[in-house]
């Protein structure tokens, strides 16, 4: 079954830590890039990094740029996400999505269920 699944979401205090992770099955998950989304209620989907198929190109969003890392195991296909330093307005739910050939963000064939992230003041 070709599928994403999120892990890692939880709440935590800002200027906290979390580790997201995102296992794939059903694709060549080396071939594609991947991306981390995110999204909270009433608002459209918003990007927030993606990172190349061999995991050596990463790209961020400004607003989270400096404090999110993304990266990959290929050989696990897993992607990862570190979130430091969280903020308030980091809260929302965090999906992974495997991007289209050609692509690098905004063209998503495929996301997981999420993953949510609470982050309080």
């Amino acid at each position: 079954e070709v599928q994403l699944v999120e892990s890692g979401g939880d709440l935590v205090q800002a200027g906290g830590s979390l580790r997201l992770s995102c296992a794939a099955s059903g694709f060549t998950f080396s071939t594609f890039a991947m991306a981390w989304v995110r999204q909270t209620p009433g608002k459209e989907l918003e990007w927030v990094s993606s990172i190349n198929n061999g995991g050596d190109r990463t790209y961020y969003a400004d607003s989270v740029k400096g404090r999110f890392t993304i990266s990959r195991d290929n050989a696990k296909k897993t992607l990862y996400l570190q979130l430091n330093s969280l903020k308030t307005e980091d809260t929302a739910m965090y999906y992974c999505a495997k991007v289209k050939l050609g692509f690098l963000r905004d063209n998503y064939d495929l996301r997981g269920q999420g993953t949510q992230v609470t982050v309080s003041s």
